[in-house]
């Protein structure tokens, strides 16, 4: 079953995604930056894939395309409670900097 988000009036995929912990915290700080969320930054990254993919180098695309996959958070109901998890790990890094 797909499950969609409405979000700006626009209808949305939500999906589920594993990257590395240096990743998120990179997307993390990009997005408190600007003052956007992660999964704008992603849909941004991919927007921008799509507008540039012919002008990556086959050997780098391919690298990038081997990732997707490989990792496991070991959460079964991540797709489900993302939102609730990535909560939680913002109060903890905030309880972590003060």
């Amino acid at each position: 079953m797909l499950a969609y988000c409405h979000h700006g009036g626009i209808s949305m995929l939500r999906t589920q995604i594993q990257i590395e912990e240096n990743q998120i915290k990179w997307l993390r700080d990009r997005a408190k930056e600007r003052g956007v969320s992660v999964s704008q930054l992603i849909r941004e990254g991919v927007e921008f894939y799509r507008k540039y993919e012919d002008r990556i180098p086959e050997d780098k695309k391919k690298k990038a395309l081997a990732a997707i996959g490989r990792y496991a958070s070991g959460v079964s109901d991540i797709s489900e409670k993302h939102d609730d998890y990535l909560a939680k790990a913002f109060q903890s890094e905030l309880s972590h900097d003060n």
